[in-house]
């Protein structure tokens, strides 16, 4: 085969540092479209962002030669940045040190962006740590629970 081609869907998920809930919604549609343009300049295509007051989703098409740990350190690294000039109650924003990447089988990408939408609804009945767990077992990934949260 003389080509490489792929496709590899990721939906990524982490959260503010401590959970602080403090993305309200004057400026996460801004964030959404902010991610999305980091992507595109990371060399992935943006599928879908979202949010909460304390975490985010995202999926993309991971580029065929971008590394996933490559893309999540432009993700949070500018979009921290960018959040820091948002006004005076993100001067010290952070998001958490890690996160969650899960792939996405072709089969599953539209469940996954409706899930993605839908995350205020969501959130009405599970909380993120719940749901960051749910998450983790369902895709068989070992954890410590005292190495998952900061």
């Amino acid at each position: 085969m003389s080509h490489s081609l792929a496709k590899v869907h990721i939906h990524l998920v982490f959260s503010t540092k401590q959970r602080d809930p403090v993305l309200h919604d004057e400026v996460r549609g801004s964030l959404h479209r902010y991610i999305a343009g980091v992507i595109r300049l990371s060399g992935c295509i943006p599928v879908r962002a979202n949010s909460v007051e304390d975490h985010v989703h995202i999926l993309f098409e991971l580029g065929r030669t971008v590394a996933l740990s490559s893309v999540v350190e432009d993700i949070k690294t500018t979009s921290s940045k960018w959040l820091k000039t948002q006004g005076e109650e993100f001067k010290g924003f952070r998001w958490q040190t890690g996160y969650g990447a899960f792939a996405v089988s072709a089969s599953k990408v539209d469940e996954c962006i409706q899930y993605i939408e839908y995350q205020r609804e969501h959130h009405r009945n599970h909380t993120f740590v719940g749901e960051y767990r749910a998450m983790l077992e369902a895709h068989d990934i070992p954890f410590d629970e005292k190495y998952l949260w900061d």
